[in-house]
């Protein structure tokens, strides 16, 4: 299967998460089991927004290239080559990392 081209409809973000150090400070390797799920990401691409009464769309406030901080068991994960990504809401969102 070739790379994915998803494009996120309304308020949905597309986000690479980043993977936690296999080994600790003291130099121990941590197996997959003993791994913390992911609750960091960069974000791939987002959709244009939700619409508001007018029918206006109403911009994100992530954008593509952010690092975001996201609920510990947000979004639904997607498999592609070996790569895992999420697609969450931007309401899944806790904080963008400046």
């Amino acid at each position: 299967m070739s790379a994915l081209n998803l494009r996120p409809l309304n308020d949905r973000i597309w986000v690479e998460p980043i993977e936690q150090e296999e080994t600790t400070a003291s130099g121990i390797i941590l197996p997959e089991t003993a791994k913390e799920k992911p609750q960091e990401g960069r974000v791939l691409a987002v959709g244009p927004g939700l619409r508001n009464e007018k029918g206006e769309r109403q911009p994100l406030d992530v954008k593509v290239g952010d690092r975001v901080l996201f609920a510990k068991y947000a979004g639904t994960e997607i498999k592609n080559n070996g790569s895992k990504h999420l697609i969450m809401r931007e309401s899944d969102v806790l904080a963008i990392i400046e």
